[in-house]
């Protein structure tokens, strides 16, 4: 799924070039943000993994999730705190689309 985001991630940042800079900047946060939140996810969730214990697989997911919110809340605050000509959208719709389209078309059923 990660590799997905990637790629999702370096279409948008492609998609907002032609709109300027501060959209390539804000798109390449926005995308930067959403994956290095959920590879930080992953990290924690997935690293010495035991499908045994799922108590505490659960605790797991569930801690790596408020790890993940409170990375995302402080770097788009780092980002709006230094940087001063953010492009809003570029930003906000590069971060949904790096964290949705992925995995809607991954759950797409094959025919």
């Amino acid at each position: 799924m990660l590799l997905w985001q990637v790629a999702f991630g370096v279409a948008a940042i492609v998609l907002a070039s032609p709109f300027g800079d501060t959209a390539l900047k804000s798109a390449a946060i926005g995308a930067g943000v959403c994956l290095l939140a959920n590879w930080v996810f992953a990290l924690r969730v997935f690293r010495r993994y035991r499908a045994q214990a799922p108590t505490e697989l659960a605790l797991r997911i569930y801690s790596a999730e408020i790890i993940k919110i409170v990375l995302i809340l402080g770097l788009f605050g780092l980002a709006f705190a230094t940087l001063a000509d953010l492009n809003l959208p570029a930003l906000l719709s590069t971060y949904f689309a790096v964290q949705v389209l992925p995995a809607l078309f991954a759950s797409r059923p094959t025919q």
